[in-house]
């Protein structure tokens, strides 16, 4: 692992007293048995006192100051801001609540609030499938004379295929951890549907398809050029993007990683279309739909590297263009494993990862506060937490983690949570004090180490 010796060298704080940071319990937005178990019961094994304390501030971060519940025609319904800005992104949600699944077989009503979060996500794609982030109900948004169709609804429209795999991705996983099949109604059977149809239209095998965007904007990354329909490319079977994760407009619109998460999702969809709702047509249209983009994955993603050999392309145009760096906003090349889209032990990803987190990426940055994959969406020099955790949940080796575990601790600041990103030479200077994602996943990445990696923690 390439590391400062800061991090490798540095030993846990002596035990001291450590506030929480979580607000009062009269406060919450949501509380959960089963959540507040898993934390009392984590904690004891985790030996380094800051970093049971961070753990304890971010795991329930989500529940504790994002949620918002009730109910529509008598089914669940769950509101989950991206914490700093009041809008729930289909991304940021899904990936919020994501480490709640698990506890959610033992916890009527944890399983009622997640089922509401897919209940709203599947209404918001019956509003429009090519939007990224919605309002809680039609009060318009500061974007909305961005040049696309906007609606009341929407807080913001960003077309970014892994907005469509995470509401799979969350629904799949639901379903799996409770085994309930109540989401699957007739709306969502409409969701999926427009999923698919969405993803054949930025096929463009035929046409640019019907969605464009431009936003009025002094950051380039924040509108797409050519009337909005993006850099030229050449259909080959690879799904178009507007943005990437990090809702930063692609250059070249063949977004490799969110490709294989499509690939991913349909197939998830296929399975729920097969065991759940006994569609076997349907399922076959999901299949044929990721086989043709694993085809074109495999004709189009890789490229050879100078030092690196074939890797992974972040970005292609389908002429031979490929772009070679990496972002931290998930989906990611480093993330691939963690979405089930390949072996953490395939030679490919591992060569892949090598470039990722090697000065050849142009987004890995070192500094005096540490080392880490970045995101030209916060500036150049700043480390993002969430691809220091990703890089950790990806990691076979021990050493590796360890470091990253070290990393995170060394750089909340004193906040106790964990932010978008730092200065890769003073943690002090952060971006989004509250940002629900980043603290959620870390206490992920916390209950991942207790459960396979324990002395780590010990």
């Amino acid at each position: 692992m390439q590391t400062t010796a800061a991090l490798c060298g540095a030993p846990f704080l002596a035990a001291q007293e450590f506030p929480s940071r979580r607000p009062p319990l009269a406060e919450r937005k949501f509380t959960s048995d089963a959540v507040e178990a898993t934390i009392a019961r984590v904690r004891k094994s985790i030996a380094d006192p800051e970093l049971a304390w961070i753990f304890d501030n971010c795991f329930p971060n989500t529940l504790d100051t994002t949620i918002r519940t009730g109910e529509i025609a008598g089914r669940p319904d769950t509101f989950v801001i991206t914490g700093d800005i009041d809008a729930m992104w289909l991304r940021d949600s899904a990936a919020q609540v994501w480490p709640y699944l698990p506890l959610a077989g033992d916890d009527g009503k944890l399983r009622t609030m997640l089922a509401g979060v897919v209940n709203r996500q599947t209404r918001s794609i019956l509003i429009d499938p090519y939007a990224n982030a919605f309002n809680f109900g039609p009060t318009g948004s500061p974007w909305a004379k961005d040049r696309t169709r906007m609606k009341p609804e929407l807080h913001e429209r960003k077309w970014e295929i892994d907005s469509l795999c995470y509401a799979i991705r969350l629904a799949h996983g639901f379903w799996k951890a409770t085994g309930d099949t109540s989401c699957f109604d007739q709306d969502w059977r409409r969701a999926a549907g427009l999923i698919v149809q969405t993803f054949r239209e930025q096929q463009r095998m035929q046409s640019p398809g019907p969605y464009s965007f431009e936003r009025i904007s002094a950051v380039a990354s924040d509108s797409l050029p050519h009337g909005g329909f993006g850099n030229p490319t050449r259909p080959c079977g690879l799904i178009h993007s507007g943005f990437r994760p990090s809702d930063d407009a692609c250059i070249y619109p063949l977004l490799i990683p969110a490709n294989f998460f499509a690939v991913t999702s349909l197939e998830q969809l296929a399975e729920i279309s097969t065991a759940v709702l006994s569609d076997g047509a349907f399922a076959a249209e999901c299949r044929a739909l990721a086989a043709e983009v694993r085809k074109a994955l495999a004709g189009f993603a890789t490229g050879n590297h100078g030092r690196h050999g074939e890797i992974y392309a972040y970005e292609v145009d389908g002429f031979g263009n490929q772009l070679f760096m990496d972002d931290a906003g998930v989906p990611s090349l480093i993330a691939l494993p963690y979405l089930g889209c390949c072996s953490v032990d395939d030679a490919l990803y591992q060569r892949t990862r090598g470039f990722v987190l090697s000065d050849d990426n142009p987004y890995f940055y070192r500094g005096t506060a540490g080392e880490g994959l970045g995101s030209p969406h916060a500036g150049l020099g700043m480390i993002w937490p969430l691809g220091i955790i990703t890089r950790a949940l990806t990691s076979r080796d021990e050493i590796e983690m360890a470091a990253c575990l070290r990393l995170l601790r060394a750089t909340h600041a004193g906040t106790g949570f964990i932010h978008e990103s730092f200065s890769r030479n003073d943690a002090n200077k952060f971006t989004r004090k509250w940002f629900a994602w980043a603290n959620t996943l870390f206490g992920e990445l916390i209950l991942t180490l207790q459960a396979k990696h324990p002395k780590l923690l010990g």
